[in-house]
This record gives C-alpha cells, sequence and structure tokens, in this order.
C-alpha cells in the first residue's frame, strides 16, 4: 500500500512552539504544537527553544519540509501531519469510528481502555473525551498488536456454573 506523502504549501508561526501549516490539496489548515518534539530533540534542536529562532520557519524542499536557518534545522513534511493528526480534537464520532473499524462489543471496548461500560457511553454520547483515551485509541489504531496483547473478547450469555 503507498501513501501520498503531504506537501505543505505554507508556514506561519502564530504563537510559541507552533506552525500553522496549509496543506496543498488540502483547504484547512493544522496547527501543530511542536513543544514535545523539541523537548526531545536534546541539542540538535535546542536553537528553536529560542522564540527568535523558531519565528523563522520556512516551507523548504518543494513542500516537503519545515526549516529554519540554513536548513539544517528541519521537520519533515511527514512527520509534521502525523503530529498534526495526533494533536487534532478525538469526539464522539471518532470514539464511534474507532469502534467500529475495531469491532469491539460496548463492553470490549470499555474494557480494553479501561473504563467502566457506562463511561464509555457517556463518550460515544458526546462527553468530554481525556486525552489519554484519545491517545490510546490512536496507539490501538496504528499498532494492532496493543489490542491483540490486551484484549480480553466477552463470550454471549452468563458464566457457566462451576460444578461442585
Amino acid at each position: 500500500m503507498t501513501e501520498n506523502l503531504p506537501r505543505i504549501e505554507s508556514v506561519a508561526v502564530p504563537g510559541p512552539m507552533s506552525l500553522r501549516i496549509r496543506w496543498r490539496s488540502v483547504r484547512a489548515a493544522d496547527v501543530v504544537d511542536l513543544t514535545g518534539w523539541v523537548a526531545t530533540g536534546g541539542d540538535v534542536l535546542a536553537p528553536l527553544r529560542d522564540p527568535a529562532v523558531f519565528a523563522r520557519a520556512r516551507v523548504e524542499n518543494y513542500g516537503a519540509a519545515i526549516a529554519w536557518d540554513d536548513g539544517d534545522l528541519a521537520i519533515d513534511a511527514f512527520h509534521l501531519k502525523k503530529l498534526a493528526d495526533e494533536q487534532k480534537p478525538f469526539g464522539a464520532n471518532d470514539v464511534r469510528v474507532w469502534q467500529e473499524k475495531t469491532g469491539l462489543s460496548n463492553n470490549e471496548a470499555a474494557a480494553l481502555i479501561g473504563v467502566s461500560l457506562s463511561t464509555w457511553n457517556g463518550y460515544k454520547a458526546g462527553s468530554p473525551i481525556p486525552k489519554p483515551v484519545a491517545m490510546l485509541c490512536r496507539a490501538v489504531t496504528r499498532d494492532p498488536i496493543m489490542m491483540q496483547a490486551h484484549l480480553r473478547p466477552r463470550v454471549a450469555g452468563r458464566p457457566r456454573s462451576k460444578a461442585s
């Protein structure tokens, strides 16, 4: 399976450690918070902690990256898009789509995520979804091994009584 690589049309710096990215062939823009990326980048990304340096973000390599300074300091469009998608809000419709994709019952989904059935149903009805729940749902989608390791399928009906 081949995935089209994202291309960046334009970039703006709306605030500290944030980029507003307009993608080619996409009408809406994404605002991406790069605080975590910079914080985990060690000495290589340390210059980006300076707001004056960060503000010099520009599109490079025909839309394949955002670069700062001489171009050695850069993030590619593929990883920038992954960060943008991960930071998007995760709402009731996203929960319903996730459950449909995984094929889990309400009980199985609630147990896998580690919440009560009523809480799970609340998420599907529009209750705010905590960031860790959204992160876990997205991680399970990306890495099916997580679900395979932790899912305990429910068996229909009542449990059998133990023979005396």
